[in-house]
């Protein structure tokens, strides 16, 4: 048994994730749901830590020992990629390990609304991508700068922790920066990318408050910057920002997210009905596989918006959201609810997931 065996298995049995731990055996994530390899044994510790070292190079094994985590991606040539977490649990090596598709979606595949196309095409701004783990931030985001290399001219640099999805340049110069290999700090390396001409910055995750201030400020200072945040919706996502500055410097990121945030798109994953053929909008597509459904909430920074932020009426973020359907906005609640007249979803999940279930119909 080797890693790259258990690999295989995991993108063989389409999901999403696989987990090793002592003295159980592998368990990949299908669907959503855990479950574990068809007659496989619980690992040792001690094979279980072989197993996990075979992708490792010293200076990794050096790195995981004395920092107890490590974040890393893996490849399989002609199969896929994989971005891998180790970790120590009661002294014993963990792994988690997310499979990469091996081709970039589309937003059309994905069923991005139009409004977010128009987003994509603005020269600067903020535009950020949220939701809980594992709900497909990075597919979307691959999506979204997939668009931009297609389109323009630009000069595209990512910052990853670590590199997912694998871009090559076609209009656009795209360079790829790892966090750990490329750079030692997203704050430090946001500091010069100003220095490397780019047109488009992607920010895999905003995890601090350097990394955020360095963030917008790069969308103040003409960029277009894609970010994500662990949110659940857009109200929640400016409140996050804004709540993680010092109280006495949280009016002046009040007014530059009025101003320069240009929409939030909030996701999360949901246990579609297995049946269903086409899509929402297209019946008539070809039948749908196992798997999930996206749910998202769609916010668009308009001048209703824009006022409430620097007025720090978040709480009203909502209403006007729900208002402005015309504005290609939508609550996670609206989509969801859109799911469960499709027949996408069950009445069940519906009611799981919405923040009112109560108004269901």
């Amino acid at each position: 048994m080797t890693i790259d065996t258990l690999l295989k298995i995991a993108v063989e049995k389409n999901a999403s994730d696989l987990h090793l731990v002592a003295d159980q055996p592998p368990i990949l994530r299908v669907d959503g749901e855990l479950q574990e390899i068809p007659e496989s044994q619980p690992l040792s510790p001690e094979t279980l830590k072989e197993i996990v070292y075979e992708m490792l190079d010293e200076r990794q094994k050096e790195h995981f020992e004395k920092d107890r985590e490590l974040d890393l991606s893996h490849e399989i040539t002609g199969l896929s990629r994989f971005r891998v977490n180790l970790h120590w649990e009661k002294d014993r090596v963990s792994l988690a390990a997310r499979v990469i598709s091996s081709t970039t979606p589309s937003l059309e595949q994905l069923q991005i609304p139009p409004v977010v196309y128009e987003l994509l095409r603005l020269k600067q701004g903020l535009i950020l991508v949220t939701g809980p783990t594992g709900c497909g931030k990075s597919t979307t985001l691959a999506a979204m700068i997939d668009l931009i290399n297609t389109e323009r001219r630009a000069n595209i640099i990512t910052l990853e922790d670590p590199i997912e999805f694998i871009y090559e340049s076609k209009r656009s110069i795209v360079r790829q920066r790892q966090l750990g290999s490329d750079t030692l700090s997203f704050p430090e390396a946001l500091k010069r990318i100003v220095r490397q001409d780019p047109n488009v910055i992607l920010v895999g995750e905003m995890r601090d408050l350097d990394t955020i201030a360095t963030t917008i400020t790069l969308a103040e200072t003409g960029h277009l910057v894609l970010a994500t945040l662990h949110t659940y919706n857009a109200a929640q996502t400016v409140d996050r920002i804004i709540d993680v500055f010092p109280s006495n410097q949280q009016s002046q990121v009040r007014l530059q997210l009025s101003l320069f945030l240009k929409g939030i798109i909030s996701q999360q994953l949901l246990p579609r009905i297995r049946t269903k053929k086409g899509t929402i909008d297209s019946p008539s597509a070809e039948p749908l596989t196992y798997g999930r459904v996206s749910a998202r909430e769609v916010l668009i920074n308009t001048p209703a918006i824009s006022n409430l932020i620097r007025e720090n009426k978040i709480a009203q973020i909502r209403s006007v959201i729900q208002t402005s359907a015309e504005m290609g906005m939508y609550t996670m609640d609206q989509n969801i609810r859109k799911l469960y007249k499709g027949g996408f979803v069950t009445r069940e999940t519906a009611m799981n997931y919405m923040t009112e279930p109560e108004t269901l119909e």
